[in-house]
C-alpha cells in the first residue's frame, strides 16, 4: 500500500475507494432481481459482459460523487477537517474538479453501452438522471434539508440502472415490486446520510436516533417485498418465519452499533457506526439476491466484502 503522504495514496482517499463496492453490490442485486423475475418483458442474455459494464458505469458515477463531493465542500473541509486531500492540499482543486468531470462522462458512456447491448434505451436515460441527481446532490442539495434524500435517490436510481439493462421497464403499474426494492434501499440510505450529516462534529442524538429509525424503516420494507410476488415468482427463501428472523439479526446488529453512537455522540463513534452501516448493504444486496436467486449469487455479493473491508484497513470510507 502506497505511504499515506504519497500523491497516489491521496487521490484513493479522495475516491473512498473502499465504499464503491457497495454501488456495485446494488446495481448487481438490481440486475439479478430482475433477471429472475416474470414480470419483464423481455428476456435479454445475462451475460457476464452486461454485469461488468453495470459494474464499471456504477463505480464511475459512484467515485465522481465522491470527488465532487470534496470539491464543492473543499471550503468547509478546510475549517473542519484540513487533513482532507484537497484542503491539504495533495489534491490540486482543478485536478478534482477534471478527475469527477471525467468519471461522470466516462459512466454515463458505459451505460449506452450496457444499453445498446441489452437492447434498451432505459439503462443509459437512468444513468443520466443518476449523473444529473450526483452532481445536484453534491453541488447544491447536501447543503439543505432535503440532502438525505438526494441521496437515497442516487441509490435507487442506481438500482434501477440495473434493473432496466436486465429488461425491467420504468412503469409503476409493471414494476411495484422493483420499485419498492430500489425504494428500500434508498430509504436506507437516507437514513445512513442523516445519520452521517454531522459526523466531523458532535452529533444530536435526537437526529440519531430519528435516522437509525428511518434506516430501519427501510430494512423493513425490504423484509416485506415477498408479500408483493405473485403466485408465479418463485421465492427461495419459503419460510417466512426464518426469513423475518434473519432480517432482524441484521437489524440488531445496526441498532447496536448506531445505539453506542447515540449514547456517546462523539466523530470516532458515529463515524464508525456510519461504516458499519454501509458495510451492510453488501448484506442487504445479497439477502434480496440470495431470495431471489440462491445462494450463488448471494455469496458473489457478499465476496464483494473482501476488497470493501481489506481496503477499509488503509483508506477511510466516511
Amino acid at each position: 500500500m502506497a505511504p499515506s503522504n504519497s500523491k497516489f495514496y491521496a487521490y484513493l482517499e479522495l475516491l473512498r475507494l473502499p465504499n464503491v463496492f457497495t454501488a456495485i453490490a446494488d446495481v448487481m442485486m438490481g440486475y439479478w432481481f430482475v433477471t429472475w423475475s416474470p414480470i419483464r418483458k423481455d428476456q435479454p442474455p445475462a451475460e457476464v459482459g452486461i454485469l461488468l459494464l453495470l459494474a464499471l458505469a456504477s463505480s464511475c458515477l459512484y467515485l465522481a460523487g465522491m470527488v465532487l463531493n470534496d470539491y464543492f465542500d473543499r471550503n468547509k473541509d478546510l475549517r473542519e477537517r484540513p487533513t482532507r486531500p484537497i484542503p491539504s492540499r495533495r489534491v490540486p482543486e482543478s485536478a478534482a474538479l477534471w478527475m469527477g468531470s471525467e468519471l461522470v462522462i466516462i459512466g454515463v458512456a458505459v451505460s449506452w453501452l450496457v444499453s445498446f447491448f441489452a437492447a434498451t434505451p432505459l439503462t443509459g436515460l437512468v444513468a443520466f438522471a443518476l449523473a444529473f441527481a450526483v452532481i445536484f446532490y453534491d453541488g447544491f442539495l447536501k447543503k439543505t434539508w432535503l440532502g438525505p434524500i438526494g441521496m437515497g435517490a442516487c441509490r435507487m436510481l442506481n438500482i434501477l440502472m440495473g434493473m432496466t439493462a436486465a429488461g425491467a421497464g420504468l412503469s409503476l403499474a409493471d414494476s411495484t415490486v422493483h420499485y419498492v426494492v430500489a425504494g428500500g434501499i434508498g430509504i436506507y440510505v437516507v437514513g445512513i446520510t442523516w445519520f452521517a450529516r454531522t459526523e466531523a462534529n458532535e452529533s444530536h442524538r435526537g437526529q440519531l436516533l430519528a435516522s437509525l429509525l428511518v434506516m430501519l424503516l427501510g430494512m423493513t420494507i425490504l423484509a416485506a417485498f415477498p408479500n408483493l410476488l405473485t403466485p408465479n415468482e418463485t421465492f427461495v427463501a419459503t419460510r417466512m418465519n426464518v426469513w423475518y428472523a434473519f432480517w432482524s439479526l441484521i437489524a440488531l446488529q445496526i441498532i447496536w452499533r448506531c445505539s453506542r453512537a447515540i449514547f456517546q455522540p462523539s466523530p470516532e463513534r458515529v463515524q464508525f457506526a456510519v461504516k458499519t452501516c454501509l458495510l451492510s448493504l453488501i448484506v442487504l444486496d445479497a439477502t434480496i439476491t440470495f431470495a431471489v436467486q440462491g445462494q450463488d449469487k448471494a455469496f458473489i455479493l457478499l465476496a464483494l466484502l473482501i476488497p470493501t473491508l481489506f481496503l477499509g484497513r488503509f483508506i477511510y470510507s466516511t
